[in-house]
Order: C-alpha cells, then structure tokens, then sequence
C-alpha cells in the first residue's frame, strides 16, 4: 500500500469439504478450547496456531472452520469472549504506539517518521471500515487512545 513493491502471490490451501479423517474432535470440545484460549489473552490468530500445532486433547486441529463449520471469531462472538477491537486495529495500534514512542526519543529519524505516518493512515483507515460495527460511533484514533486502549 505504502511502497513501490509489488506484491507477492500467496499459495491457495486445498479446497476441502471435510476435515481430515485423523482430526475426529467434537466441534462443542474445540468451541470449549478456543473459548479457553480467548480468556487466556490470545487472539484468534493465536488461537488458531495454538489448535493447530497442539490441538484439543493431543489432536491437532488443521482448520477450525471446517471442523466447525464457524470462524474462531464467530465462536467468540457467540460466548461473548470477542475482543473488543479487532485484531488486525490492535496490531496496526500497537506499531504505530511503538513508533510513536521511538520518535519522541529520536526526533531526527525521518524514516521512521514515514513509517509512523503510513501506520497511522493505515489506522485511520481501518478505524473508518469497523466504526459503527466493531467501535463506537465517536470513536476517533489518537495515539493517547490507543496507548490507554493498549494498556
């Protein structure tokens, strides 16, 4: 969005209409273990790595979606364990924090000026898509929002 790159073209996963048939967990076992991990402070992208390498029980689980037939972040939604910004707004909010702190101690590093300012664009940027589903309707980005909202 930010640079003169191209991007990068991905590999697609395999279309598949059933789980594997060596990940035979209940579908309520894996909602119980993403609910869990929720509390436990991790975000569904976490949660969906943590399934995957260690699974519920000692059985991995390759893809929540088709063992379920929901998204991890509907099943948060359902139990009332959704965060309550969403995590791509966290992880952009959490840089531009960081970059701002680095450049109240290092005033002339005009690079990073430029990072700062790019990640903040991106910011606003999202913080328009989500207002009024995700975030309240006043809600404004400010780097004292977002330090106190990350903190």
């Amino acid at each position: 969005m930010h640079t003169r790159r191209r991007g990068s073209s991905d590999s697609d996963t395999p279309v598949a209409d059933d789980p594997p048939e060596w990940s035979d967990v209940d579908e309520e076992r894996i909602e119980e273990r993403v609910v869990e991990l929720a509390e436990e402070g991790k975000g569904p992208s976490e949660i969906g790595l943590e399934l995957r390498d260690s699974g519920v029980a000692g059985t991995p689980i390759p893809d929540v979606k088709l063992a379920t037939g929901k998204k991890i972040t509907e099943i948060l939604d359902e139990h009332g364990a959704d965060p309550e910004i969403p995590e791509d707004l966290h992880n952009l909010m959490e840089k531009a924090v960081s970059l701002h702190e680095h450049m109240e101690e290092n005033p002339q590093d005009h690079q990073n000026k430029r990072a700062l300012q790019n990640v903040e664009s991106k910011v606003r940027r999202l913080v328009d898509y989500y207002r009024g589903d995700e975030l309240d309707e006043e809600f404004k980005y400010s780097y004292d929002r977002a330090r106190d909202l990350l903190e």
